[in-house]
């Protein structure tokens, strides 16, 4: 079966993914983003309002508007919850967050603050049904995700509920996975126990944060480059537990730096779309002169 998520469908490819933020959860928004050059859209949800009813109303303007030009139903959408992971019980407490964004039929979830493996592993539980055995005794519990929900996720990503049921699990934890989890890294607390919460199973991506890094750090406002040097080997901690576990690396990318990003390994990048049109020249072009054994496929924008 072809992938309802296309920014798996990249990473799976060893291709970068770009995304852009949405701050507008309207009907309307949704028939405008589904032509949007991004591989992904990302919803904050940490510092705007937990708006179920707008979400709702997004994803129907995405399916409305779509398909997309690269063939895909949505963009993929990545929701930013407003909890934080500093321990398995905050995560616990604010498990209906996960439940709710999923059953809008988002294809991801960003945890804040991944402080500890306990809370990632809640984290990654409350994202799947308790069917799932995968990475079950080997860092994580039994799934705690509720029925109800797939029906209205089955009927945004346009599949049977059943077919849902079974592809509605965390990719690369399940191979054929359209779920998408990530964590921020983004604090001293955090950064103290990078390498133990990346090596939980079921995480896709992560990020370091700098806005938040850089406060943690003393910095009243560090978020864009050029960064200091404590903030710069806080990244290198990030991107190295990254590289260990593998998980994609989540940056800024900007028109002078996203070429050495992609040299680097890194492969998720909050870009425009001038930055996303660059990298995918500089990806074909490496593709040409590496040959079809450095790439399986031509990268697959949004756009």
């Amino acid at each position: 079966m072809p992938r309802i998520n296309c920014a798996i469908e990249l990473l799976a490819r060893d291709q970068p993914v770009y995304y852009t933020m949405v701050s507008e959860l309207t009907y309307l928004r949704g028939l405008v983003e589904a032509h949007s050059w991004a591989d992904y859209l990302t919803i904050d949800l940490e510092h705007q309002p937990f708006d179920m009813a707008g979400l709702h109303a997004f994803m129907a303007g995405l399916v409305a508007g779509g398909p997309t030009a690269s063939g895909h139903r949505t963009p993929c959408v990545v929701v930013t919850l407003p909890m934080d992971g500093s321990s398995a019980d905050a995560v616990h407490a604010n498990r209906w967050m996960i439940q709710q964004a999923l059953a809008a039929g988002v294809h991801g979830l960003l945890l804040c603050h991944a402080e500890c493996p306990e809370a990632v592993s809640a984290f990654v539980e409350g994202a799947r049904y308790p069917f799932r055995s995968a990475g079950v005794g080997d860092g994580l519990g039994e799934g705690r995700r509720g029925s109800g929900g797939q029906h209205t996720a089955a009927r945004t990503w346009g599949i049977p509920v059943a077919e849902y049921l079974r592809r509605a699990d965390p990719w690369p934890l399940d191979p054929a996975g359209e779920l998408m989890l990530g964590l921020k890294i983004e604090n001293r607390r955090a950064l103290e126990r990078a390498e133990a919460c990346l090596a939980v199973p079921g995480i896709a991506f992560a990020e370091w944060g700098p806005g938040d890094m850089g406060m943690s750090l003393g910095h009243e406002d560090a978020h864009d480059p050029p960064w200091p040097a404590d903030m710069l080997a806080a990244r290198s901690r990030v991107k190295a537990a990254c590289d260990r576990a593998g998980v994609a690396f989540l940056d800024i990318m900007q028109a002078d730096t996203v070429t050495g990003l992609i040299d680097e390994g890194v492969r998720i990048g909050a870009a425009t779309a001038e930055v996303a049109a660059i990298g995918r020249r500089h990806v074909a072009g490496n593709a040409v002169r590496t040959g079809p054994s450095r790439q399986t496929g031509p990268a697959t924008p949004a756009e």
